[in-house]
Parts: C-alpha cells; sequence; structure tokens
C-alpha cells in the first residue's frame, strides 16, 4: 500500500509509484499504458485518503483518540505522521482561504454555455 503522508500524488517519489505499478504487473496480465495505471493508481491513492479522512479523522474526538484509532492494514508511523498533517494549522489555513476567497466573489457566471462576452452581445 502507498504511503498517505504525501500531499498530493505529485509529490510521491517515482520509486514509489514504480513499486506500486511494479506490484499490479505481478498479479495481472495488463493490456494498457503504465502511464494508464499510475493514473489511475493515483486516483485510487486520493480515494483511499479521503476515505480515510472522512472514517477515521473528521470526528469530534481527541487528538490522543485519533492517534489511537489506528485503520486496518495501516502503519503507525504513516497514521500519526498524516494526523498530525490533517491537524496541523496548514490544512485548516487552506480551507479557510478557499472559503474567503469564494465569499469575496462578486459575480457568479449563470449563463449556462454561454459566455459573458455573448451574453452582453445578445
Amino acid at each position: 500500500m502507498s504511503s498517505i503522508n504525501y500531499e498530493s500524488w505529485h509529490q510521491m517519489l517515482d520509486s514509489n509509484k514504480n513499486q506500486a505499478l511494479g506490484n499490479i504487473k505481478e498479479r495481472f496480465a495488463l493490456e494498457v499504458s503504465d502511464n494508464y495505471v499510475k493514473k489511475a493508481l493515483g486516483k485510487n491513492w486520493r480515494d483511499h485518503k479521503s476515505t480515510l479522512k472522512k472514517e477515521y479523522f473528521k470526528k469530534n474526538i481527541s487528538l490522543k483518540e485519533k492517534l489511537r484509532n489506528l485503520p486496518p492494514k495501516m502503519l503507525r508511523y504513516q497514521w500519526e505522521d498524516a494526523v498530525r498533517f490533517w491537524n496541523s494549522k496548514k490544512g485548516e489555513d487552506r480551507e479557510r482561504v478557499g472559503t474567503s476567497s469564494w465569499q469575496k466573489q462578486k459575480f457568479t457566471h449563470t449563463a449556462g454555455s454561454k459566455s459573458f462576452a455573448c451574453v452582453a452581445e445578445a
């Protein structure tokens, strides 16, 4: 299983991605490109990370309880690093920045598939 200690799939080391690709190739006879498989692995990695957050992290329990609540098949040190990262101010700041940017928006695009230029001309 790939490490969840990375913020993004793009930041993960190529050696880890290639190791995961090698594991897939050992088990299955694939008729698709390696890039396609890596892209699918990236999506599954993000989905898995999101599920872990929802089921194990985003609960109203203390940090100690979150650290003790280790998901199955997860290495303790990886889980502890991930919980500390998700619990840090950095993660909260990103959400606040997105919310504040959205609240500052003055105009919304309500013209469907038409651009503002086409609406103005009409």
